[in-house]
């Protein structure tokens, strides 16, 4: 999974980066300090591998992994050009998701590139420069459509659909917004767009208001309202906290997420957040040489899941041996799921569940 970090200039973009990949990227109080995406690759947070490290001991244990991105800094007329706006658009296509930072603090040091924090209009700057980006990207497409369309009658659905989704733009809502029936998404999936990416947006709080309710924030309930009217994520975060956090050993960052309440860190809670924005889960295999978490989409089958360790498992999948983990942890051992008769053989069309302990049986 590939999450690109967007927002506008200032608003606390990299230093939120720099606290959850503890990649050292620079964060400084103007404009555009970040050119090239800089990149952090962290591992996914999972229990699970631990206890399973426990029981077999293996040479290697290999979480999931996350990479985020922290893209340059967004102004208005970004798809123009204007700013960075041309690499900050080529480098978001290359994001699954999107975390959109806003900024929901007040600092009269920190210099706000519209001269104040207005989260609606900080929202609609971002948001209105990627629907711009559809808008050209769509007419291409129609024209191309309309052409073809005068040979061959069956393209008239797609015509009308891009016809819709053009309108739907042009009133400023984002394409993610949009009603698809089933086969419109699959039929526009084709097409890149920005403002379909799903998007987690993460409110920038101070630590006072972080610590409190955040919906007392003015800022930070207008963003809530505008993500629950969009069904994107949302998540109250306090950058500078956890840049404190990023800096802490374990003990001392348990001790201290504990004196804020918090159950988790800001990593785990964009983890979780995006994993179930884009439907996924994981599914580990065990043994003496490795443990390792794998993700997919919900709704994959066992041929494909095998297909992620390698394309061989796919195509010559017989079935797979399956037991979720919590089952095998209860047991203690595989052998001890085996004699409880815990341990089921599936075939092709068997669902992955998030959790399940899998060992897959092929041809070669």
């Amino acid at each position: 999974m590939k999450l690109g970090m967007v927002g506008l200039p200032n608003v606390g973009k990299s230093t939120l980066f720099n606290a959850l990949t503890s990649a050292g990227a620079e964060s400084a109080n103007y404009p555009f300090c970040t050119i090239e995406p800089n990149v952090g690759v962290v591992s996914v947070p999972d229990e699970r591998l631990n206890k399973l490290r426990e029981m077999y001991k293996p040479e290697k244990l290999t979480p999931a992994t996350l990479e985020f991105m922290d893209i340059a800094g967004l102004v208005k007329g970004a798809s123009k050009g204007e700013g960075l706006g041309n690499k900050f658009l080529a480098d978001i296509r290359e994001a699954d998701a999107i975390i959109h930072v806003v900024r929901c603090f007040e600092d009269g040091n920190i210099v706000h590139v519209d001269g104040s924090v207005n989260a609606k209009r900080d929202v609609e700057t971002v948001n209105l420069e990627l629907i711009f980006t559809d808008l050209e990207i769509l007419s291409r497409r129609l024209d191309k459509a309309k052409k073809m369309l005068k040979g061959d009658k069956s393209l008239k659905k797609e015509t009308d659909l891009i016809e819709s989704l053009i309108g739907h733009l042009e009133d400023g809502h984002s394409a993610r917004s949009y009603p698809f029936a089933p086969d419109e998404a699959a039929m526009i999936k084709t097409t890149p767009l920005l403002s379909n990416k799903p998007v987690i947006y993460a409110g920038n709080l101070s630590e006072k208001d972080f610590t409190a309710d955040a919906k007392q924030n003015h800022n930070y309930a207008v963003l809530a309202e505008i993500a629950a009217a969009e069904k994107s994520g949302l998540l109250p975060i306090c950058a500078q906290t956890e840049a404190e956090i990023a800096e802490m050993d374990e003990a001392d960052r348990e001790d201290f997420l504990a004196e804020l309440g918090l159950a988790e860190s800001g990593l785990s809670r964009v983890i979780r957040e995006g994993y179930g924005l884009l439907g996924l889960i994981s599914f580990l295999t065990a043994g003496p040489q490795e443990v390792r978490a794998w993700t997919i989409e919900r709704g994959t089958k066992a041929p494909k899941a095998a297909g992620k360790i390698h394309t061989d498992f796919e195509r010559g999948f017989i079935r797979a041996e399956v037991v979720s983990f919590d089952e095998l942890a209860a047991c203690g051992n595989m052998a001890a799921a085996k004699e409880k008769g815990l341990v089921r053989l599936e075939g092709k069309e068997y669902v992955m569940k998030d959790g399940d302990v899998v060992f897959f049986r092929f041809n070669a």
